[in-house]
């Protein structure tokens, strides 16, 4: 791993780090209110999630920016020029290893084996990219799923600032969160593997080496697994939201007036009133 590697990974943890014990917690503060009011476990997965969603924006728009720009990486998806997509990469290793000391430090409260493992895959995979400048489309591609996140965390921070299931904002920001979480995750696993597919048996395919090859493989095995259980957690959560929403409305409306009776019936009743 070259020098700027790995002062962009440093520098990353330490500013993600920074924003997470001093840049969050005032700026929350002067947001709003109840962040104040909140237990300290939930001050630090608010602050955590803040972070989260700051990383998520810039790794995943520089990421966008590479898809549609980076010629030299789309025309070369093994061997391309990784300048950009390393760069990329650093800063979400850099906050992968503040994610993972914050989650060892607050385990009790905030530990979950699935972000571990999500973490680990990635960064093994990364390191590959970082240390030898391999699989940058790849790499970069994978950084898409980054974009969901936002979206994820604010219905937590509706959570915890009350906001009922059925409020507008958070029967949108659900189904939001569902489409693009879809899209980003799952939507693209066929074109991603069709291309991991077509370098198969390729001259550029075996230079990467049995390492890097199993690396590559097995860690978007196990990501592709995650995303595909995390997904069916949010398509039964929206479910459960819209339909509880629905029903909601359904219940706050006046039964409906009952039906005047047919012209013969109205003649009957008036004959026999006379």
């Amino acid at each position: 791993m070259e020098t700027r590697e790995l002062t962009v990974v440093a520098g990353s943890f330490v500013s993600f780090q920074l924003l997470f014990s001093v840049a969050s917690p005032l700026l929350s503060a002067v947001l709003t209110p109840a962040y104040g009011l909140l237990p300290a476990n939930k001050l630090t997965e608010w602050n955590s999630r803040l972070v989260s969603t700051v990383h998520a924006l810039v790794v995943g728009l520089f990421c966008l920016y590479i898809l549609c720009f980076d010629d030299k990486v789309n025309a070369d998806p093994v061997w391309g020029d990784p300048h950009l997509v390393k760069l990329n990469v650093a800063i979400t290793c850099g906050y992968l290893v503040y994610d993972l000391v914050l989650l060892a430090c607050n385990w009790s409260t905030m530990g979950d084996s699935f972000f571990v493992c999500h973490h680990l895959a990635a960064l093994y995979a990364y390191g590959y990219v970082l240390t030898r400048g391999v699989l940058p489309y790849f790499a970069n591609f994978r950084l898409i799923s980054e974009l969901s996140t936002p979206f994820v965390n604010q219905r937590w921070f509706f959570e915890m600032l009350k906001y009922p299931r059925s409020h507008r904002l958070v029967v949108l920001n659900g189904v939001a969160m569902a489409a693009v979480f879809f899209l980003v995750r799952i939507a693209v696993m066929p074109p991603y593997w069709a291309s991991v597919f077509a370098t198969f048996g390729t001259e550029a395919f075996d230079r990467l080496g049995v390492g890097a090859q199993v690396a590559w493989i097995s860690s978007c095995i196990a990501l592709d697994v995650l995303n595909t259980i995390w997904m069916y957690k949010i398509a039964r959560g929206c479910y459960k939201v819209l339909t509880g929403a629905a029903g909601r409305r359904s219940k706050a409306e006046p039964p409906p007036a009952p039906p005047p009776p047919p012209p013969a019936q109205q003649d009957a009743v008036k004959s026999h009133a006379d």
